[in-house]
């Protein structure tokens, strides 16, 4: 059988047929289906990193070239040509492996129909209206609401709908808004359709980002207006500033009054990135809009939002901003800059397009604040999938199915291996039941030592499973097949920590918080990959336990090893059975990595109160002002003496036992 690097060799280009000009290519699988699509300023240069060596090359693009049967160019005069041709390929070809986009919602505009007769003011989820200035989009439905009902008082636009406004038309009597002062009512001829148009115009204006224009306008005249001891009107002008001023403050001033920027904040994992918008206009957030991304193959933050820029203003009637606040500037930021550029002015705006990072100010200050609301989104996004009941049954069902199980897995127990430079190996076990994870029942394991993370896996399931044995009691301390004395002492040792109990709970550490050690799991989730999932099924086969399955899910592979194949399943890229599996290792690994911290935070303190002069206090003083171990250990012998109560002696110890520990 060939190799799949044999089988890649056999539709490799030589390298003398690549072209060394700027290109767009295509990778295509054996049926034609077109797989990725890419660009590059070099070809040559750039599709010679796809044919490295297989265990060189990243997991996900190691499984594109496996997956394709040919690779083809199409060389253009610029980077800016290939900038275009490439975005117009990924539309028409939807390429498995290139980023997907999905907005989570249809998100509310606030339109002015300045191409009616009669504008109107509207919120709207509908885009397209002719003559139609757009404001937004907004996240909140009553928050564009609230603002249009405050600037109808000092913008008396219409905002009924056509039969209202005919209606009142042909009674000659204007609507409630009319009465109140919030319609000017043109259907009965109170002002012309010149003088409201106008107001229409105004209202687009000063959402455009001219308020303060309009502010210091209305000042002016109510000012006018109590120097001729008109009192009527300088109070109607009063109102209408309140009015304002109230608007203004439900849009935070966040920048300059002049400032015109779009501002992104990404956050992405291995699979997803969910991205956030702040629209910017006149220095106040006139919008908000967040998307979430699905991505195939490992991209670097540079390339997502090179993918995200040219996908975030399809539409027309949403045109770039003269400044793109980005958290990293892709490599073909100038063709990026001259498309968008075109597209500004196709809007009919004005002003060329520059795309940057914020260094400090209020511009960086922003990038955060839209940064904290993209992780709050990409966790949002997550969590809705895995507090699906109906997605979670059917992660379940799918994952009984793929790995041929006799019933679905209602208890998940993920085990993965935490340690820095082979020191303080510690292990974990999470625990999902139904879908969900039970914090109650997270275990930590200390490993004294282990030849390496097969080795370290075997030893855990070893301690877990011998809970599970028949008879097995659950107040005794499990035996370790190990011949190691200091691993079967680990094993005394194991922690049975748990995170969020609840005050009432049973503490850890007692006879009920070992009891659910006995909880038999339907499948056994080995943070690894093969190798890993052998050495838990020897544990199993030493235990004597065979009604319990076991598989690996490898890091950012995320193909699913069972311990006697060759080959890996493979979950739909989409699935709810990937997510859970996906969402299990991840906090496996983050409850492993907390606990390695810890320890190694105990280990050093421990270390450190061994040096005569130093106590618990000048102890926590020194991991406090230098903040961490490589900080500490990097301190010079005067940086050291500086602390009160630290001489010379005692700096010279202080460093000699971090030494000690390298």
């Amino acid at each position: 059988m060939a190799t799949a690097n044999e089988t890649r060799e056999s539709w490799r280009p030589r390298r003398g047929e690549i072209p060394t000009e700027p290109g767009v290519y295509r990778f295509r699988d054996e049926q034609g289906r077109v797989l990725y699509v890419g660009k590059a300023k070099n070809l040559r240069s750039r599709l010679s990193n796809y044919f490295q060596p297989l265990h060189s090359l990243h997991d996900r693009t190691r499984r594109m070239v496996t997956t394709a049967r040919g690779v083809e160019w199409t060389v253009v005069g610029s980077e800016l040509e290939a900038l275009s041709l490439e975005y117009t390929w990924i539309k028409e070809f939807a390429p498995p492996f290139n980023v997907k986009f999905r907005d989570d919602k249809t998100y509310p505009y606030l339109a002015i129909t300045l191409g009616d007769r009669f504008p109107r003011v509207m919120v709207t989820r509908t885009r397209g209206i002719p003559g139609a200035r757009y404001f937004g989009p907004y996240t909140k439905v009553w928050a564009v609401r609230e603002t249009v009902d405050i600037m109808l008082k000092a913008f008396p636009v219409r905002s009924c709908s056509e039969a209202t406004f005919k209606r009142a038309r042909d009674r000659k009597r204007p609507c409630l808004l009319g009465d109140i002062g919030k319609c000017a009512a043109p259907c009965v001829g109170r002002v012309s359709p010149e003088e409201h148009k106008s107001l229409a115009l105004d209202f687009a204006s000063f959402m455009a980002g001219n308020d303060q224009t309009y502010v210091r306008r209305l000042r002016e005249q109510m000012a006018a207006a109590a120097a001729e001891l008109d009192y009527e009107s300088a109070a109607r002008f009063r109102d209408q500033i309140g009015a304002l001023e109230t608007a203004l403050s439900k849009s935070a001033l966040v920048l300059a009054d002049d400032v015109d920027a779009d501002v992104f904040g990404i956050a992405y994992d291995e699979l997803a990135a969910a991205v956030q918008l702040f629209i910017v206009r006149g220095g106040r957030v006139r919008g908000v809009r967040g998307w979430v991304v699905d991505t195939e193959l490992d991209v670097t933050l540079a390339e997502l939002v090179d993918t995200v820029l040219q996908n975030a203003y399809d539409d027309a009637s949403e045109p770039p901003a003269r400044e793109i606040l980005v958290p990293a500037v892709p490599d073909d930021a100038a063709a990026l800059q001259t498309v968008l550029t075109e597209r500004r002015r196709a809007a009919g705006e004005r002003g060329a397009v520059v795309v940057r990072t914020a260094q400090r100010g209020d511009k960086a200050s922003l990038a955060e604040t839209a940064l904290t609301n993209a992780q709050g989104a990409l966790q949002v996004y997550k969590t809705r999938r895995s507090g699906d009941f109906t997605a979670r049954s059917q992660a379940l069902a799918d994952i009984q199915e793929a790995l041929g199980l006799p019933e679905a897995p209602l208890r998940l127990e993920c085990y993965d291996v935490s340690h820095l430079g082979g020191t303080n190996q510690v292990a974990s076990m999470v625990v999902f039941e139904d879908g969900l994870p039970r914090k109650d029942q997270y275990r930590s394991f200390s490993i004294a030592s282990a030849r390496d993370d097969t080795d370290a896996i075997h030893q855990v399931l070893t301690r877990r499973l011998a809970y599970l044995r028949p008879g097995s009691d659950p107040g005794e301390v499990p035996a370790d097949t190990s011949t190691d004395p200091a691993s079967r002492d680990a094993a005394a040792s194991d922690s049975v920590e748990a995170e969020s109990v609840t005050p009432g709970q049973t503490p850890t550490g007692t006879a009920k918080a070992k009891k659910s050690f006995h909880y038999r799991p339907g499948l056994l989730v080995i943070d690894g990959g093969q190798p890993q999932v052998q050495a838990a099924a020897r544990a199993l086969a030493n235990a004597g336990i065979t009604d319990i399955a076991v598989c690996g899910i490898a890091k950012r592979l995320e193909e699913i090893w069972l311990p006697d194949s060759d080959f890996p399943v493979i979950l739909p890229r989409s699935s709810d059975a990937l997510f859970l599996l996906q969402r299990l290792r991840d906090e496996a690994h983050r409850f492993a990595l907390k606990h390695q911290r810890t320890k190694r935070k105990q280990s050093i303190t421990t270390e450190l109160s061994s040096v005569p002069g130093l106590g618990p206090a000048r102890v926590r003083e020194l991991l406090s002002r230098f903040g961490s171990v490589a900080r500490l250990r990097a301190a010079s012998l005067e940086e050291l003496m500086a602390i009160d109560g630290i001489g010379r002696k005692t700096a010279e110890a202080v460093q000699q036992a971090l030494a000690t520990r390298r």
